[in-house]
């Protein structure tokens, strides 16, 4: 059995007492346990109500006063570049959206990364959430064919040694387009891609060398996934084996379950359940607070959601979906709940340390501690 890797998501959150405070932290907390990679995600805004953001919500609101203002990946993965020389760290975006990002763009800025770190970029990448697109005038009618064919044109301009490239295209036609950027020693970055439904999973077996999907499954839908993506490898003439099996979730701990149950009833922890389908919340004898067939993160325009009605979802939201999207409870029991994602194929794991969105801050911030325990855990599975 392949040995269990472990990577971990900093926050991109502008914070005090300098902007890049808690990515800075995270970083080096990373650094320290020797984990296998580094990733931060990509969003122009945050995916919960702005109107949640209250100190008597959220302890971190102390140090960070927006829960919109988003640091740009890409020019934070340039600025570690230039300070992950000694850990060897992998950079990864988890993950960048092909509906705002012109392929040709990602392109240049993964290639960019891949040079800097010299062969240690991973491009994570997706359709992207209607909150990052609509509201700035972006189409978001047909996010997946136009993915499919963002992912095509990347591909297309990194194997073009330079000549000029013409590719019709219903998005990103390419007309004497010159791309001339090298790979590192004749190799391109890894693209891992975030995929749920069934015409993803084609593509992550099509086009992706690991498989990113995120939160609102279970370690046996994952299996199910998995055995999609492989089979789409297989019949594009594909080792299958050779797609690293990924899961990127997030961690609410604590030194106690009493310590976590409490975190989980938090509001902005607990209104995350947004995020995921009507069918998870079916799962549970509910329905989603958003209207039947919801499809969670994917159409979440949250940020005219006034306070009320977002009290109101959160009464909704029954506390065990959020148990079953997350890892959650003191580090031992958050390392058997991840032996049974690695037993369900996954054999990298991308956290995210979630628990200073609880109520207390002085519990969100001690729970670093127990976050490091079950890191280094990980890598023994």
């Amino acid at each position: 059995m392949a040995r269990v890797r472990v990577g971990v998501q900093g926050p991109l959150f502008v914070s005090r007492p300098r902007a890049d405070a808690f990515n800075r932290v995270s970083y080096v907390s990373a650094a320290l346990n020797r984990v296998d990679s580094f990733w931060v995600p990509d969003h122009l805004n945050g995916v919960f109500p702005r109107s949640l953001w209250k100190q008597k919500y959220c302890g971190a609101v102390r140090l960070v006063p927006s829960p919109d203002a988003y640091l740009e990946p890409w020019t934070m993965l340039g600025h570690l570049a230039g300070r992950n020389r000694l850990g060897g760290m992998r950079l990864g975006v988890a993950v960048t959206d092909t509906g705002r990002r012109n392929p040709a763009v990602t392109a240049q800025a993964a290639a960019t990364l891949n040079l800097l770190t010299r062969g240690r970029a991973i491009l994570g990448i997706g359709p992207g959430e209607r909150e990052g697109n609509e509201p700035y005038g972006i189409d978001w009618s047909r996010p997946v064919a136009r993915f499919e064919e963002a992912i095509a044109t990347i591909k297309a301009l990194w194997n073009s040694n330079g000549e000029l490239v013409n590719r019709d295209s219903p998005y990103f036609p390419l007309r004497n387009a010159v791309f001339d950027l090298p790979p590192y020693q004749g190799n391109w970055p890894q693209i891992w891609i975030a995929g749920h439904k069934p015409r993803m999973l084609r593509a992550v077996g099509r086009y992706a060398d690991g498989f990113l999907p995120a939160y609102a499954q279970r370690p046996q839908d994952y299996a199910e996934r998995l055995d999609a993506v492989r089979s789409a490898a297989s019949d594009a003439g594909r080792d299958p084996m050779s797609i690293v099996p990924a899961m990127w979730l997030p961690v609410v701990t604590g030194k106690s379950r009493r310590d976590v149950d409490e975190a989980l009833e938090s509001e902005l922890i607990k209104i995350g359940g947004l995020n995921f389908p009507d069918e998870v919340f079916e799962r549970h004898g509910a329905k989603h607070p958003m209207g039947e067939r919801f499809s969670g993160v994917q159409d979440l325009l949250p940020h005219d959601i006034d306070e009320q009605t977002a009290l109101t979802y959160i009464r909704q939201i029954p506390t065990t979906v959020i148990r079953e999207a997350t890892l959650n409870g003191p580090p031992e029991e958050v390392l058997e709940q991840a032996a049974q994602w690695r037993d369900s194929g996954v054999r990298y794991f991308i956290l995210a340390n979630v628990n200073p969105l609880q109520r207390s801050l002085r519990k969100g911030l001690a729970s670093a501690r127990h976050f490091n325990t079950i890191v280094r855990g990980l890598k023994r599975l």
